[in-house]
């Protein structure tokens, strides 16, 4: 070991001192160099990724822009879809209650055909009997007034409980005292087609009973036959 006193120890510490100095300082810059490249090689590294990143939110901006047109659109649709629903639920609503109303005029309309036909079969019921009446009619005044001398008049009653046009028939020849003395019973038909015995002048208390059976034969001049015979037997009696 070389002793402190050695005159040279000072020149020797200080040269392995500027070696060692120099060896930090050349690796201290090789390792600076060394990291300059490794920041070069670093930033030349992440440039693309930094790019592709950049692009990449670029793209998904755009990518979230457009889902949310889609979004706002498909929205839109619904909205669109629900209304058109309701509108088709309106229509077929509609057509429905139109179905229903259809159904309910076809009723009514077939509900006056039957009325209809039950008229018309009443019509020609009543034509048919009025035909028959007139036909009795026709009779009773072949047997009364032209061998009997029974008079046929047309009257026009406007009492609350007579109304219309009726027909008095006149009797003669009832009274051997008075042969001109008149007895007379008014009549009519109703709107059913049945007779309707309005009075008797002079009254007989026997006409319900007579009208009745005329309602039951429809024989006008058995009826006529009768009231003369009532009326006989009441002026003779």
């Amino acid at each position: 070991m070389a002793s402190i006193t050695d005159p040279n120890i000072s020149v020797k510490f200080t040269s392995v001192m500027e070696e060692i100095h120099n060896k930090t300082l050349k690796s201290y810059g090789e390792i600076m160099d060394m990291t300059t490249e490794l920041c070069q090689s670093h930033r030349q590294f992440l440039k693309p990724a930094l790019d592709t990143c950049l692009k990449k939110c670029k793209d998904d901006e755009v990518l979230f822009e457009t889902i949310h047109t889609f979004k706002i659109d498909l929205e839109q649709k619904n909205a669109s879809l629900k209304e058109k629903h309701n509108g088709i639920s309106d229509v077929i609503s509609e057509i429905q209650q139109k179905e229903m109303q259809k159904d309910e005029l076809i009723q009514k309309i077939e509900k006056l055909k039957e009325e209809q036909a039950k008229r018309k079969e009443l019509i020609e019921s009543q034509n048919k009997a009025n035909k028959d009446r007139l036909k009795n009619l026709q009779k009773a005044r072949l047997v009364f007034q032209d061998h009997l001398g029974m008079e046929i008049r047309s009257v026009h009653c406007k009492t609350e409980q007579v109304k219309g046009e009726k027909l008095q028939f006149v009797f003669r020849n009832i009274n051997p005292s008075d042969e001109n003395s008149a007895y007379v019973v008014t009549m009519g038909v109703k709107e059913d087609g049945c007779y309707q015995i309005v009075s008797s002048d002079p009254e007989l208390q026997c006409l319900p009973v007579l009208e009745r059976r005329l309602q039951e034969t429809n024989n006008l001049p058995a009826f006529l036959a009768n009231v003369r015979r009532e009326f006989i037997s009441q002026a003779r009696g």
